[in-house]
């Protein structure tokens, strides 16, 4: 099927969407960013000007343009303006060093660089080091420099003359399984990989979002996670197929996000782990109006059980949602539904889980052998479906071995239960073996994090010349708390088996080391452990 119906509406690439927004909704608020707004038929006509202009440099199908910068209204349009002639969006994580941003760079070779104005510098060293690059163009209030090209003067110029449409008129947005998106991840060790995200990709994702969490027209979103990660860049295309808003923040900030919904009268909300608990600790938290707000969905990690029945507890009658995804699956692979989002009763059994599928992906829980396994067992989750990435950019070999099969191997180990719900246990490669017996962090995470002295806690295997692995846990104690070692210990031994338990407990005053998207790197944790020693530290 080349064609996805989103809202009674048929689409066959995202341009469509954005069209069909500046149709149904032309004066509709469409993105807010630093307290000025646009609306859908400003965001069409801007996002035609940019694609223009693109064209005009040379840009066309298949090509990549990268953008370096923090959430803007800029980076809004860019998830538009390349798809319209068909090439391929390049979102730079901007918090990358030097070296790690070149190797993108010279990896996915885009023709056209946009820069943010604190990331000109960059850019231009960028260009110097990198021939491709045959254009920067700057945005944001960035000084005019030589060699460098203005985004909004060059937008205006060519709205004012109206030439925006003529100028790319024999351009294609592509077809259904084109890709218009690239997005680096992974690189904690080793290279990231470039994940290709095609029209249809995209467009079925955006279906299962809309229908799976309710939504409905003209809401308000806030986008508060970084546009260079999917998890916020597959709101912008949500907003599109509702006609709704979308309140951009440059970065997280708790109070800055608590104001904006308060003031925005904010529908939708999405977290990752870290940033609830930012937001629930926010010494003003009680202060704000969020009585506007109708579902917030959490992804990226799962969120312990201690910190989801906080959450429900924060926010009585808003509906919740637990997401399990990732990039190569654009992103939702499986949606806990807010019916199950509830402390007791019999529904409360799911609460700990990720939930079941939407309608266009297929899960399936796999051993070493790909073999399907019974309910309960546990071994790594696979997936297929219209929303699964067209592959990995240059690399081949690495997209087969990914897609073996034809199904997705997502390296994440779960299990399935007698309803078809999949619970987590965390990264195959997590996972410890201890003494012969296959140990998951996220369980006796799960464990710790109900002690009341605990804040913060993370899990990995540590060496043990008996066992190879030992269980080892790192604590970040609640402000004012204390708790002892054996005390911990002790805790996870009432509620957990024996072999599951940590046999030491280190203390942390720093914060954990997080990625660009708030995951704790357990890499980092586990190298003093490991120097010297043969481990996977991936």
């Amino acid at each position: 099927m080349s064609e996805t119906v989103i809202l009674g509406n048929t689409f066959s690439n995202v341009a469509e969407l954005l069209h069909e927004a500046a149709r149904g909704a032309p004066d509709a608020p469409a993105v807010t960013f630093n307290g000025a707004t646009r609306t859908w038929a400003e965001v069409e006509s801007r996002s035609r000007a940019a694609a223009a202009l693109l064209s005009r440099l040379g840009v066309g199908k298949g090509d990549r343009v990268a953008l370096l910068g923090l959430n803007s209204d800029v980076c809004f349009e860019s998830y538009f303006s390349p798809a319209l002639i068909g090439a391929m969006f390049v979102p730079l994580n901007y918090r990358l060093a030097a070296r790690e941003l070149k190797e993108c760079l010279e990896d996915c070779e885009p023709a056209v660089l946009l820069a943010e104005a604190e990331f000109v510098a960059t850019a231009k060293t960028m260009q110097e080091q990198c021939p491709h690059i045959r254009h920067v163009i700057a945005f944001g209030g960035a000084d005019p420099e030589p060699g460098v090209l203005d985004y909004e003067s060059s937008l205006a110029e060519i709205i004012a003359t109206g030439s925006s449409k003529d100028s790319y008129a024999e351009s294609s947005p592509g077809g259904s399984d084109d890709a218009i998106l690239l997005f680096y991840t992974g690189g904690t060790t080793g290279k990231s990989k470039g994940v290709m995200l095609s029209n249809r990709n995209m467009l079925s994702n955006t279906a299962c979002a809309v229908e799976e969490y309710r939504m409905e027209r003209g809401w308000n979103f806030i986008i508060l996670g970084p546009l260079f990660h999917l998890a916020s860049g597959a709101r912008i295309f949500n907003c599109a197929a509702l006609y709704a808003h979308a309140v951009v923040l440059s970065r997280f900030d708790a109070g800055i996000v608590l104001g904006s919904i308060e003031r925005y009268r904010v529908d939708s909300a999405t977290f990752v782990p870290t940033m609830v608990q930012m937001v629930l600790d926010h010494p003003e938290y009680a202060d704000y109006d969020l009585s506007s707000l109708k579902i917030v969905t959490c992804g990226a990690a799962p969120l312990s059980l201690a910190l989801q029945r906080r959450l429900l507890r924060a926010l009585p009658g808003v509906r919740q949602f637990q997401t399990y995804g990732m990039t190569e699956a654009s992103p939702i692979l499986t949606i806990l539904d807010s019916v199950y989002h509830v402390t007791d009763g019999p529904l409360s059994a799911k609460l700990g889980s990720v939930g079941k599928p939407p309608r266009h992906v297929e899960i399936r829980v796999v051993d070493a052998n790909d073999k399907d396994l019974p309910p309960f067992a546990v071994g790594e989750v696979l997936a297929r479906g219209a929303n699964i990435m067209v592959g990995y950019w240059r690399q081949p070999e690495l997209t087969a071995e990914a897609m073996r099969g034809g199904w997705y191997h997502t390296g994440d180990a779960g299990y399935l239960d007698e309803e078809g719900f999949l619970f987590l246990e965390g990264r195959v490669k997590d996972m410890i073996v201890s003494g012969g017996e296959n140990v998951y962090p996220i369980e006796v995470e799960n464990v710790l994090a109900e002690h009341p002295a605990v804040k913060e806690c993370a899990v990995i295997g540590i060496p043990h010349e008996k066992w190879g692995e030992a269980v080892h846990a790192v604590v970040i104690l609640e402000s004012g708390a204390s708790a002892r070692e054996d005390e911990l210990i002790g805790y996870c031994k009432k509620n957990l088996a024996g072999y599951k338990c940590p046999v030491s407990v280190s203390f942390r005053s720093q914060p954990m080391p997080l990625s660009s998207v708030n995951k704790v790197l357990k890499t980092e944790l586990r190298k003093p452990w490991w120097e010297g020693r043969q481990s996977q530290l991936v």
